[in-house]
């Protein structure tokens, strides 16, 4: 039998003044959720595809499930209903995972009403909040919570509690290259490294210091200052393509099957020019770049 708890204001406050935000929620909807706590079986449950984190530490995992073992399941995970006694995660995923290897049959939870759009905002907000996502699944969550729940930078920043500056920072961090996401996704670097990475303007410099403050071990002082030296240099080798574009070129001249042509000022911005022949082969093109 369901064991039920009146939560009141606490996870009123928990759920971030819902109806205040751009998405709004029924009043009956907000009542429920304030509403109760329920014991359900794990069985029960079926995970969340809107899930931010994609990767869990299994060394954690085995810590928590013993201390779920010892005191139980302190924090209850969010699910909705799907009917006939189905449920699907919210947010939580690392408490479900831990009580599964700790052998639990049943688990506390919010049970909630939510279309898959609130369903997706509950989830990354919950996550960004109170689990510890690395620095590119923040950004990644906020750019998801902007695009698929039709948010603005400030109205994000109200929505998860930070400067519309920090959320701003975080999203630049989808430009880097994907060598220096997935470092700072590592914790190779830091947000503050990460941080410069993004204010320089050419790939090529970029890389060029990425290399030198992995293989170096840079501070992020160091790092500010190597950047500001280079951005006062003045450039050569203006006529000469950087080896990097060239490189690109090709790779993508033998994937798509003719030769491309990458146009850039001195400022990085450009275009991507493939040329085709006939309706045929601009179709070919079009599936090649789809399956990709």
């Amino acid at each position: 039998m369901a064991k039920k708890k009146d939560l009141g204001k606490g996870l009123r406050a928990l759920l971030n003044d819902v109806e205040k935000g751009p998405i709004k929620k029924k009043r009956e909807v907000v009542d429920q959720l304030a509403a109760t706590i329920e014991e359900i079986d794990l069985s029960s449950i079926e995970t969340n595809p809107f899930q931010p984190r994609t990767e869990f530490d299994q060394e954690q995992l085995e810590e928590l499930a013993d201390s779920i073992k010892l005191h139980g399941l302190v924090q209850p995970i969010t699910v909705r209903s799907l009917g006939d006694g189905k449920f699907q995660l919210i947010s939580g995923e690392r408490r479900f995972r831990a009580s599964k290897i700790a052998q639990l049959t049943s688990i506390p939870a919010y049970i909630r009403l939510a279309n898959d759009q609130e369903m997706l905002e509950f989830a990354l907000i919950e996550n960004i909040q109170r689990q510890n996502l690395n620095t590119m699944e923040v950004a990644l969550s906020y750019q998801r919570l902007m695009t698929e729940c039709s948010l603005t930078q400030e109205e994000l920043s109200a929505r998860v509690g930070k400067k519309r500056s920090t959320v701003a920072n975080y999203i630049r961090l989808l430009k880097l290259p994907p060598q220096i996401q997935q470092s700072v996704k590592n914790e190779v670097l830091t947000m503050g490294h990460a941080r410069v990475f993004a204010g320089i303007d050419q790939l090529t410099r970029q890389l060029d210091l990425f290399r030198k403050c992995v293989n170096q071990q840079w501070s992020v002082r160091r790092l500010e200052d190597e950047a500001r030296l280079i951005g006062s240099r003045p450039k050569v080798n203006a006529g000469i393509e950087d080896p990097e574009i060239t490189k690109i070129k090709s790779t993508l001249s033998k994937k798509i099957g003719v030769k491309i042509s990458i146009k850039r000022d001195s400022k990085g911005k450009g275009q991507i020019v493939i040329p085709f022949k006939s309706d045929d082969q601009l179709n070919d093109i079009i599936d090649i770049l789809h399956d990709s």
